[in-house]
């Protein structure tokens, strides 16, 4: 048994509970990484590179259909001669060890072989010469013998004898050092015996070996693995076992343990700070072991190893070796893990194109094109969460057979029951990441709008050169039930019904439906093999009138390099919207929401998510709760890194569910960051800046020994720091640390920060936006229910009730003074559904930071200790400090603000306080008095007075204990009272936001009471 020592890391501890079962089980020859999702044919890499795609096709080292070099030659040059290695080659005049440096295309890597290395590589290519000559009845050896008498015109090289004794003396030492070179050369000419898998080995490659986007080609090599590797933690390779695998140091950031006889890939070890190699004998308890990495027939040839592996990895993977800022696994740079995703959610809206553009219709298309899909879903206990990821999976896996699904984690096996995956980030290429806090989900498509109702019709303006008597035609459209009628004008109509399609069977539908586009496309006005709207219609026809987004992930979402804020529709006021969508102007309120799409989870949550096209609530009744949201892509080594944390989940996940230890469900691979700067696609109108990626993530979520919480870090480093204001969007507002129930320090952080500007007497300012109610169902016209309220009491007790409180903290240094620093804020609006007024706040369900205009944080964290601490739910984030500057105002004065973060400020403000449409509204400096006071807290005060006196909504700091809402309810509002001057009253109602109600139900003990099921659960649950 081998001494315990210091495991590298606690992924490496779950391998070292049985390797050997492992090893015989965890192979596959379908390695991917979702490589050309854009376009699957590698066309633009070039010709001297090997495609990323290669690694599906992996075979049997010794199979003849191995793809391994390029087109390019093969070099050798012998660097030095290395003598007297052993006590035993003092006494043998023939040089040990040389040392040999080979090329080949971009590659150059090292190999060391002795005399009779070669003499052996030589004999055995005699032996493979002599049996190509035999006519053997075989038709693949006849195959092979005819290919190498086309190929092979020359005679196999001559290895020159040593000279013995003689080679003692320095002078012969380098004539045979050349008269091997030059053997080598001409043999590597040689296809015949290039492609021999003996001269592979010798020279140490592979099909992995000369693969671009793997980066630097390492060190590469067979050893025999030691069985019984389960005894000590890490890997453990050393000379009991004839069991033999090949190892291959292929990239700056990962090892890979392959199969000889089949080419799957056995395991991947991610390079990490606590990587290590271990040689001595007392470490691997072997004369000629490396622990981790390798081992070979002598002591000579282990150190070799080992140093060289060890060597490598700080030359191009240290990166990952070193602590980086905030505690993040990933350094600063410029596949589908979620914890909710609905299949059949629409991605552009309106839906104009039948299915074209929902979800697993997209998928299954790029599945049938070749592209690989990993998806990763969070399996939630059923009686806590009801979000059916199991129908998920299931109707994503029933699409194509290159679409692969896991749930994790497994509740009972791994005792985790409290904390949840709760990440959102999309992968493409390992080059392209969206990283931010939108689930694939129903509900969460929206724009600059927030629009509450969606009953209406859609009408179409014809083109002048369709037939009038096209419109005629029968034509059920948008993926809703309905009927179009021709009214002989030339304008096309297109009723939405209120029944939605349901579903019966897997993608079937029960009607015919028409499709606009494809009425189009025969009469000539639109392309057949149009792939995007933007084929139809020039790029001019985007203006600020489009109410529809036409992006990858709608809703308010944002783009970066880091990225640059992705332009938000504005629509025409009224009742009739002008939509450019790519196939005609569309006027009328169009539906946007289709069947469980269209939802209020505070009235009610969803129920019957595998029938998606059935509404659940009465939209002609009941408004939708809109829907306030915002994510991020970037671009190049960012997006690599997003990239390896999932590979870190997925191969983590494959290691500890034994389901998923099967061909099909392949170890995925990390690309070098080497190649990140080849994008082969980038988001338009992305803006340089400085990007590192943050994460949430410990044992139970990755694999990983010490838990990360450097977006907790990243948030306290950027308020502590921050010289003039902050502004935070968050689903959650729930920190200032007790050390009992809370411990993440983000609110304490704020409350230190504003002090400070106080003892300096500097202006500083805190914009904190927050939804108006937890997003549980609950009716809070009674109380809300004890899952509403347990979430109330924790935000309430981080704004202002307690004396942990950011306010009381606050109170006890300046008085009300506080009022000048901080403003927390909700967001609410309103429209006319059925002829009646109707109210509904905003959820805000973003998760973002923005300090000094020039640093932003997005991503999936909400500021509760369940996102913060890294050892509860798993997040990831971005943060983005800007390199651009652009000239802005700051205080009164001119100041150089960040290119990104600016614009995304300014778009967020804008948006809330309704400068989109009254110019008259000034956001460009966000400290001085007259913002702050005139324009935001003015704003704030009005909207919620007025909001509160035409429909006396809740939540209002006028209830302050559940025994006063009944009167509360009891006065009606101007919405009843007098609808004439509610209506002239909400016109003055600028953008959404509105003042938080601090006061609500402030002598109410909010939390569960004894005996509710809510009170059964630990308190961690709602922290």
């Amino acid at each position: 048994m081998l001494r315990q020592t210091e495991p590298t890391s606690s992924t490496l501890q779950l391998v070292a509970n049985d390797m050997t079962g492992i090893m015989e089980t965890l192979d596959t020859r379908e390695l991917d990484l979702g490589d050309g999702a854009y376009d699957t044919t590698d066309t633009n890499i070039p010709v001297e590179h090997l495609p990323f795609s290669a690694i599906y096709h992996t075979v049997g080292f010794k199979e003849p259909a191995a793809k391994v070099f390029l087109s390019s030659p093969i070099t050798a040059k012998i660097l030095e001669v290395e003598r007297f290695t052993s006590a035993q080659d003092r006494f043998n005049s023939m040089p040990a060890v040389f040392k040999i440096e080979l090329r080949h295309g971009e590659f150059t890597w090292l190999v060391k072989r002795k005399e009779k290395h070669f003499m052996d590589l030589h004999r055995e290519l005699r032996t493979y010469k002599t049996f190509m000559r035999l006519p053997l009845p075989s038709r693949s050896h006849t195959v092979k013998r005819q290919t190498a008498a086309r190929t092979e015109a020359r005679q196999m090289p001559n290895l020159p004898r040593g000279g013995g004794d003689e080679l003692g003396r320095e002078e012969q030492v380098s004539s045979r050092r050349k008269q091997l070179e030059d053997y080598l050369n001409n043999l590597l000419k040689m296809p015949m015996y290039r492609n021999y898998h003996t001269t592979m080995e010798f020279i140490d490659v592979s099909q992995m070996s000369f693969i671009h986007d793997l980066g630097p080609k390492g060190l590469e090599g067979m050893v025999l693995k030691r069985s019984g590797g389960h005894r000590i933690p890490g890997m453990n390779c050393c000379g009991r076992s004839k069991m033999c695998y090949r190892w291959s140091k292929r990239s700056d950031s990962f090892l890979l343990y392959m199969k000889p006889d089949s080419g799957s890939i056995s395991f991947v070890m991610l390079v990490d700070k606590e990587f290590n190699i271990k040689m001595d004998s007392k470490d691997t308890e072997t004369k000629h072991g490396v622990r981790i990495d390798s081992l070979s027939s002598s002591y000579r040839h282990a150190r070799w190893w080992g140093q060289a592996i060890e060597g490598f990895v700080q030359k191009y993977g240290s990166a990952f070796l070193t602590d980086h800022r905030f505690g993040s696994f990933a350094r600063e740079e410029e596949n589908i893990p979620a914890k909710w995703l609905s299949p059949e959610i629409f991605l552009k809206r309106p839906v104009v194109e039948g299915n074209r553009w929902r979800l697993d219709c997209i998928l299954k298309r790029k599945a049938q094109q070749g592209v690989r899909i990993f998806v990763m879903l969070y399996k939630e206990v059923e009686l806590a969460l009801g979000i059916n990821s199991g129908y998920s999976k299931r109707t994503l896996l029933h699409l194509h057979p290159n679409i692969k699904v896991m749930r994790h984690p497994n509740h009972v096996s791994s005792a985790v029951y409290l904390w949840a995956h709760h990440e959102k980030i999309i992968v493409i290429d390992q080059s392209v990441a969206f990283v931010g806090g939108i689930d694939l989900a129903y509900g969460r498509w929206d724009d600059r709008e927030h629009r509450l109702t969606d009953i209406g019709s859609v009408t179409r303006s014809q083109l002048e050169q369709v037939e009038a008597s096209s419109s005629n035609m029968a034509a059920p459209a948008n993926g809703s039930g309905g009927a179009s009628q021709g009214n002989g004008k030339g304008i096309f109509t297109v009723m939405d019904s209120m029944d939605q399609p349901k579903l019966k069977g897997q993608g079937k539908m029960k009607r015919t439906r028409f499709s606009i586009r494809k009425h189009l496309q025969k009469h000539g006005l639109a392309h057949a093999d149009s792939d995007s709207d933007s084929d139809v219609e020039s790029k001019e026809s985007w203006s600020n009138s489009v109410s529809s987004q036409h992006n990858l992930i709608p809703s308010r979402l944002v783009e970066q390099r880091a990225a640059a804020p992705i332009g938000q529709s504005q629509a025409v006021g009224g009742s009739l919207r002008s939509l450019h969508t790519g196939v005609g102007e569309l006027f009328g309120n169009t539906r946007f929401w289709h069947g469980k799409d269209y939802c209020n989870f505070v009235h009610k949550d969803w129920i019957q998510l595998d029938k998606p096209f059935d509404d659940f609530i009465d939209r002609h009744t009941t408004p939708r709760m809109p829907w306030h949201d915002i994510a991020s892509v970037v671009h190049g080594k960012a997006a690599r890194d997003v990239a390896r944390h999932f590979i870190q989940r997925w191969n983590f996940t494959k290691l500890v569910k034994p389901k998923y230890r099967f061909l099909s469900y392949p170890h995925l691979l990390p690309k070098s960051h080497t190649t990140a700067g080849e994008q082969r696609y980038q988001v338009p109108n992305c803006t340089h800046a400085k990007v590192q990626i943050l994460r949430s993530a410990s044992d139970w979520s990755a694999g990983i020994k010490y838990h990360e919480e450097s977006i907790h870090n990243a948030y306290v480093h950027v308020i502590k720091n921050s010289q003039h204001f902050i502004y935070i969007e968050n689903q959650f507002f729930i920190s200032c640390a007790d050390n009992r129930h809370v411990f993440n320090k983000i609110g304490d952080t704020i409350a230190e920060r504003i002090i400070k500007a106080y003892r300096e007497g500097k202006r500083y300012r805190v914009y904190v936006v927050t939804p108006l109610l937890p997003g549980f169902e609950g009716d809070i016209n009674t109380g809300g229910g004890s899952a509403i309220q347990a979430v109330m009491h924790f935000n309430y007790r981080t704004m202002n009730r307690g004396d942990h409180s950011i306010i009381s903290q606050l109170r006890k240094e300046m008085g009300e003074q506080w009022i000048n620093y901080i403003s927390i804020a909700g967001l609410r609006t309103h429209a006319e559904l059925e002829g009646k007024l109707v109210t509904e706040l905003i959820y805000v369900h973003s998760k973002m930071l923005i300090a000094d205009d020039n640093t932003v944080i997005i991503g999936s964290a909400n500021i509760n200790d369940r996102s913060m601490l890294g050892k509860r739910d798993s997040e990831v984030a971005v943060i983005v400090e800007d390199s651009e500057t652009v000239t802005s105002m700051m205080d009164g004065q001119e100041y150089q603000a960040g290119k990104y973060a600016l614009q995304l400020r300014l778009e967020c403000f804008k948006m809330i306080l309704g400068a989109n449409t009254d110019p008259s509204i000034d956001v460009s400096d966000p400290i001085s008095d007259q913002f702050y006071k005139e324009v935001w807290m003015a704003t704030g005060a009005r909207n919620a007075t007025i909001y509160q006196r035409v429909f006396r909504c809740l939540p209002s700091s006028d209830v302050r204990n559940i025994l006063e809402l009944e009167g509360y309810l009891a006065k009606v509002g101007l919405d009843k009272e007098d609808p004439a001057r509610a209506q002239e009253e909400l016109k003055r109602i600028r953008g959404f936001l509105v003042q938080f109600p601090l006061q609500f139900l402030c002598e109410q003990n909010l939390l569960p009471p004894i005996g509710s099921k809510e009170a059964m659960v630990p308190m961690e649950v709602w922290t």
